[in-house]
């Protein structure tokens, strides 16, 4: 596919993941964007030099939501808990308490957290947990991709 954009549907899977050679440290993240029920498929990654394995699995699934030109239906398929109990669960309860967690402490990663917060009133996002590094296809293409997007990072 040329385009950086899928415009033609409004259903999609998004498949990502992060990865992280120390934490912090050099760090990698990738997604797959696909169609539901289409033949369209996206694939992208990226790396960061001193960042954290939670920011590159936060940075995967809004690399991937950049990359939806108009608001759409997606599952966020990641084998993150952070992400998915985040989108889930802690997401709403956090901007409740003034963006503190339960023990009042500041949310980390509040910067992507609060992008993730955006995206979420554009799109309907349904986050699936997958257990990692269990032979899920996708999820092995998305870590590859991470990981071999930290691989640029030392060949610059």
């Amino acid at each position: 596919m040329n385009s950086a954009y899928i415009e033609w549907v409004q259903n999609f899977d998004l498949f990502t993941d992060g990865a992280c050679s120390g934490n912090p440290g050099p760090g990698g993240w990738g997604f797959i964007l696909r169609e539901i029920g289409g033949s369209g498929e996206l694939l992208q990654s990226g790396a960061e030099h001193g960042t954290t394995n939670n920011r590159m699995e936060l940075t995967a699934v809004i690399r991937g939501f950049d990359s939806i030109s108009k608001p759409s239906q997606v599952r966020v398929i990641s084998d993150s808990e952070y992400v998915v109990k985040g989108l889930k669960e802690w997401l709403s309860a956090w901007k409740v308490r003034g963006w503190k967690t339960a023990a009042k402490k500041p949310v980390k990663n509040i910067d992507l957290w609060q992008q993730l917060d955006q995206i979420r009133a554009i799109h309907t996002v349904n986050p699936v947990w997958i257990r990692g590094h269990a032979e899920h296809p996708e999820n092995t293409k998305c870590d590859e991709m991470a990981v071999a997007a930290i691989a640029t990072l030392r060949n610059r």
